[in-house]
């Protein structure tokens, strides 16, 4: 949780909100005589308001966009809000989830726990289309082209899985889910895993060599098939494709018109 207020002072809780008020507004709570005056935490002079304890327990009961704001009041509630159980829990809690595991790359990530923060990873196996997978999922096709970045079905086997939108909230109750940052989507998730588990790799918006390798290995040997080619004219045609799978196919099958077109066959 981000502070919005770090360059306050610790004290300045202490100060009445309205700067402009009354000298009279140093009073005791005994000492107030007006009826109408509203008493709040944030016009009196509680000292609770800087004790952690109390804020605890205040906090842990307080939803994830309200503990975003209690964040920026000042340093000393900011500490207890970015605190990790508090936080942790307040984004947990609407869902009745068991477990998130994962560093998010971000904290900002804890902000915002609303039902397009999480998703199913699928992998992907031939006959999969976008299409077959939003009417098993039931969501819509343009949903899953827009969480996974995705202008076109084009290239669905260059990848190992898609993510899919949640539709049904009870589907994350007692759930377990991992913070990733997927390469395609280019964004950070929580993923819902309905067979097996993640690639311990790739938890925590971590991404290693290996991984990248393994990802490159995939993509060759998708286009192998798809074009029916060596790895060495698969290679060719991503280099000059700036690694881009798709480029590649269509710079392939623009040679492919040429050759066939003249004749001079292609092999």
């Amino acid at each position: 949780m981000g502070c919005c207020g770090d360059e306050e002072n610790d004290d300045d809780i202490h100060n009445p909100l309205n700067a402009g008020a009354d000298t009279t507004s140093t009073q005791t709570l005994g000492e107030y005589s007006d009826s109408t005056t509203t008493i709040s935490p944030m016009n009196s002079h509680f000292s609770a308001l800087t004790c952690r304890d109390t804020l605890r327990l205040i906090f842990e009961k307080l939803p994830i966009p309200d503990l975003a704001r209690s964040s920026c009041v000042c340093r000393v509630w900011n500490s207890v809000a970015s605190d990790q159980e508090i936080v942790d829990k307040a984004f947990k809690s609407p869902w009745n989830l068991k477990e998130v595991i994962g560093k998010p790359s971000s904290l900002s990530f804890w902000r915002d726990n609303s039902i397009g923060k999480f998703a199913i990873s699928h992998r992907i196996v031939r006959g999969d289309s976008v299409a077959s997978l939003a009417v098993k999922y039931s969501v819509q096709v343009m949903d899953i082209k827009r969480l996974n970045n995705m202008m076109s079905e084009h290239g669905i086997y260059s990848r190992e899985r898609l993510l899919i939108p949640i539709s049904n909230a009870e589907m994350l109750s007692d759930a377990t889910c991992y913070v990733e940052v997927d390469s395609y989507a280019k964004r950070e998730v929580a993923v819902l895993y309905l067979e097996g588990g993640p690639d311990p790799k790739t938890i925590g918006g971590s991404s290693s060599s290996c991984s990248v390798l393994q990802t490159k290995k995939r993509v060759v040997e998708s286009l192998r098939r798809s074009l029916q080619v060596d790895d060495a004219t698969v290679n060719y045609y991503l280099s000059i494709a700036g690694g881009d799978p798709r480029a590649a196919i269509s710079q392939f099958s623009q040679d492919l018109r040429w050759e066939t077109h003249t004749h001079l066959g292609f092999v």
